[in-house]
């Protein structure tokens, strides 16, 4: 009798093992066997392209880490960078929460990655950026929201064919910035594609300094100025009154900067400085992996151009090496180098005025879980344009404080504050962080990812 069963429990493994291999033979061909100056690691880790438009050959590249240990019960997580145009391998990846850093010729281990908790995905969106393109250059012009979070699901759509094992499994977005856009754009076609046929176990989202409702995230930046002592009163009231700053950037994307404007900025460029990161005020300028994020939510400053302070970034001279993009199984199309953030798309900058906040609305009252997040140091999209957001946000729904505002914990010290509302919509700051919140507080950066995954409030004591 035993011995029939264990016949039968081996005859069980061998057709496993036979599925999980059919299952994973469309990403054999994406494995990484080591990238150059990795360190040892036994996770798994796969990049490569996913093919979104056959007939322009649009392919967009992905970043794939599977999570350290037991990625089978771990949830998928997609992580984007904003910009429009600014790389998720590079910033995401390899400046904030992937397993690795660049550090000269090797790659040194993130002791606070995100793959601790989760398997990640990181997606360079949309084509152009990154190692992502299309043969016909055309399709470089013309590039919003709608064709971005198109090309986005029909990517998932596909990248799920070469791992059918993370179909159904519990599924995230997470993103700064720009994806403030992105996530819930993608995220309702996401929804809007499971009524069809059910693919997507979509379980939350969370952003990061996000760009959600254009006049409240951009006004809020001269509070922020003012109150950190970069800017005068008298600038401060001008910021306020005759001229805030969404209109300039409003007027500035219309080729029709008026002399007020022009005027206005001209006194907040000059007394901020051009020597202080807007990303992070406290931050020394040349850190090197404090990339830009966008060339749309802050424009050209007047009367100067921006100057490129890490000239000798390490994420771009490392990916722009022949062997690291070999072992990436990633190349050059119509471009020269790998960039942290492309020009040579043209996208629609006006977008950044449509308002992304009501789909987040949307997302709540389909039972998606929603986190809105802070690095506190950012005066690029600050911490208190996105609270007042949410807040009004909750008012709208109805959700009532289920966690009332308080300090939370990342280690024996204080991480931030946060706030719940109806157990479904979150806000928390993250204490001392930049824009990219990851890269300057990893380790309360990890702490909140952790929370946000198990749907657990933050850390209330150390």
């Amino acid at each position: 009798m035993y011995s029939q069963t264990w016949k039968y429990m081996a005859m069980a493994v061998v057709v496993l093992l036979q599925l999980t291999t059919a299952e994973s033979s469309l990403s054999l061909a994406d494995r990484i066997t080591m990238l150059p100056g990795q360190p040892l690691v036994w996770f798994q880790q796969f990049s490569g392209y996913v093919t979104v438009d056959d007939k322009k050959q649009k392919s967009l590249f992905y970043y794939f880490v599977e999570a350290e240990v037991d990625p089978v019960s771990k949830p998928l997580v997609l992580w984007l960078n904003g910009g429009p145009g600014c790389s998720s391998l590079g910033v995401g990846a390899f400046s904030e929460n992937g397993p690795f850093r660049p550090n000269g010729l090797v790659l040194v281990r993130n002791d606070y990655s995100w793959n601790k908790e989760a398997n990640m995905l990181y997606l360079e969106t949309p084509v152009g950026v990154g190692f992502s393109y299309a043969t016909d250059s055309s399709s470089y012009e013309g590039i919003n929201d709608e064709v971005t979070a198109r090309d986005n699901l029909v990517f998932l759509q596909r990248w799920l064919l070469k791992f059918p094992q993370y179909s159904h499994r519990d599924f995230f977005i997470t993103g700064e910035s720009y994806a403030g856009h992105y996530i819930p754009q993608l995220a309702k076609l996401m929804i809007e594609f499971n009524q069809k046929e059910k693919l997507f176990n979509l379980k939350g989202v969370a952003l990061g300094n996000p760009v959600l409702e254009f006049a409240t995230d951009f006004n809020s930046r001269a509070e922020f100025f003012w109150s950190h002592g970069l800017i005068s009163d008298s600038t401060y009231k001008l910021f306020t009154s005759a001229c805030n700053y969404s209109r300039y950037v409003s007027e500035y994307y219309r080729s029709s900067l008026s002399p007020v404007c022009s005027k206005v900025y001209g006194l907040v460029t000059r007394e901020t400085s051009r020597f202080v990161d807007n990303y992070d005020v406290t931050l020394d300028v040349c850190i090197p992996s404090v990339l830009s994020q966008s060339k749309f939510i802050s424009p050209p400053q007047v009367g100067g151009q921006r100057i490129d302070v890490c000239i000798d970034d390490e994420t771009a001279n490392y990916l722009n090496r022949q062997d690291v993009q070999s072992a990436f199984h990633a190349r050059l199309v119509g471009v020269r180098r790998w960039e942290v953030c492309n020009d040579i798309l043209d996208y629609e900058p006006l977008d950044v005025e449509i308002p992304t906040i009501s789909l987040v609305g949307y997302l709540i009252k389909s039972g998606i879980r929603v986190l809105v997040y802070s690095g506190d140091q950012d005066s690029v999209i600050p911490l208190t344009g996105s609270r007042t957001l949410v807040h009004g946000l909750a008012n709208q729904l109805g959700l009532n404080s289920t966690v009332p505002y308080r300090v939370w914990f990342g280690g024996q010290q204080v991480g931030g504050w946060t706030q719940v509302y109806g157990n479904i919509l979150s806000f928390a700051t993250i204490r001392g962080a930049s824009h990219e919140a990851p890269f300057s507080q990893p380790e309360r950066s990890l702490v909140l990812f952790k929370s946000f995954l198990q749907g657990m409030p933050l850390p209330e004591m150390f």
